[in-house]
């Protein structure tokens, strides 16, 4: 019964961002160092050490800095800045309240130094390494003024030797302080950097694991996970038809002879770039070794398919694959088979291979369908350049 109105008024006072929710609890719980501070001064009013009127200014000061930084926060005014916690202004306000709560609060000024301490701690961990040195230095040279100040205005109060003590502790401790989260600071951009290192080198060993680093198409192996997938669809849905087409550049060792292996690597990039282009988005097309592609076709019959390989082969013979050799023509010969659910995959590409041989041995420049029959025969077909019109096959 409760549970949800606790949700919903958590939602209304810290919001449901959670950064947000994150920025504002952290403030709220550095507040309870004021409210402590506001108790020490009652105390200090009830046991004659302060007087009421300092006890309400301070405590009235105090109370508009957690409810200023509160709004500041609440209503995302924040967000506009650099550092969305506002950590550094925080701090510099909190220290400033408490150095003014250590000038007012007479003989029992010496319990608010701690304070000091505990709102750099706050801060420790989210100040960068020049805000850790502007707080620690802000709060040394605040704290030396006020001394100086309480040491002429209030000797009874505030001896010489006794805020001497205290100034020296204070040059002491809070730089420490200081240092320490400037290392903490240095440590956070080391380990982001290092993080950011090993995540950038994640994406490239996943590129590397699943890309031709050649062409950057598909490589064989991750190719194989590909059909995988499309083979447990098919199963699942009964009716998710694909085709496989091994495609092979005609005469690439002649090319690499002739030109040399830089030409040739340019005819493989520019050549699966211009294959990939005839394809329609949902086919895909990988380099399955040296020379030879592996195409899968989605959802398509064997017949249909071809008409996206020789909208491929038409772009191919207007391309110019290397531009210092425009007369340079690469065509290439293909094997293509319908995916049948009760084979593995490896006999579907095996036939395609098979295919391919047919197509290189009929000369080259064109694609043999090889169609499996139900009784395990098989049954070849030429296909010159399909009667549909390429424009038949959607991209």
């Amino acid at each position: 019964m409760y549970a949800p109105f606790i949700s919903r008024l958590n939602d209304l006072l810290l919001t449901t961002d959670r950064k947000q929710r994150l920025r504002i609890t952290r403030s709220l719980m550095a507040a309870n160092v004021f409210i402590a501070c506001c108790f020490l001064q009652v105390y200090a009013w009830w046991v004659g050490y302060m007087e009421m009127e300092d006890v309400k200014r301070l405590s009235g000061v105090i109370l508009v800095n957690i409810v200023v930084w509160y709004l500041v926060l609440r209503t995302g005014l924040n967000l506009r800045f650099d550092d969305p916690a506002m950590t550094l202004p925080q701090i510099l306000s909190a220290l400033t309240i408490i150095v003014g709560a250590y000038s007012v609060t007479g003989p029992v000024h010496g319990s608010t130094m701690m304070l000091l301490a505990l709102v750099l701690v706050f801060g420790i961990f989210n100040m960068k390494q020049k805000g850790a040195i502007i707080a620690g230095g802000y709060t040394v040279v605040l704290m030396g003024i006020a001394i100086l100040i309480k040491i002429r205005t209030d000797p009874l109060n505030y001896p010489f030797k006794l805020e001497i003590a205290h100034f020296v502790l204070t040059a002491a401790i809070v730089p420490t302080i200081s240092g320490l989260a400037a290392q903490l600071s240095s440590m956070r951009a080391k380990l982001q950097a290092q993080k950011d290192e090993l995540a950038n080198a994640l994406v490239r060993i996943q590129v590397l694991a699943t890309r031709d680093e050649l062409t950057g198409l598909f490589n064989r192996r991750h190719m194989i996970e590909v059909l995988g997938q499309h083979r447990k669809r098919l199963e699942r849905s009964g009716y998710h038809r694909f085709c496989l087409a091994l495609l092979d550049i005609d005469h690439f060792k002649r090319i690499n002879d002739t030109y040399g292996h830089s030409v040739g690597d340019e005819v493989l990039r520019n050549f699966a770039k211009v294959v990939q282009s005839g394809l329609r988005d949902t086919d895909v097309l990988a380099r399955w070794g040296g020379e030879e592609f592996l195409v899968l076709l989605n959802d398509t019959s064997p017949e249909l398919a071809n008409v996206g390989l020789e909208r491929a082969r038409m772009l191919l013979a207007d391309a110019t694959l290397v531009p210092s050799l425009p007369d340079l023509k690469p065509t290439f010969s293909a094997g293509l088979t319908a995916y049948n659910m009760a084979e593995a995959l490896d006999v579907c590409i095996e036939r395609a291979d098979r295919a391919l041989y047919k197509a290189k041995d009929g000369g080259r420049n064109c694609t043999v369908i090889r169609m499996s029959a139900t009784s395990g025969e098989v049954t070849d077909k030429k296909a010159s350049p399909s009667s549909l019109e390429a424009s038949e096959l959607p991209k």
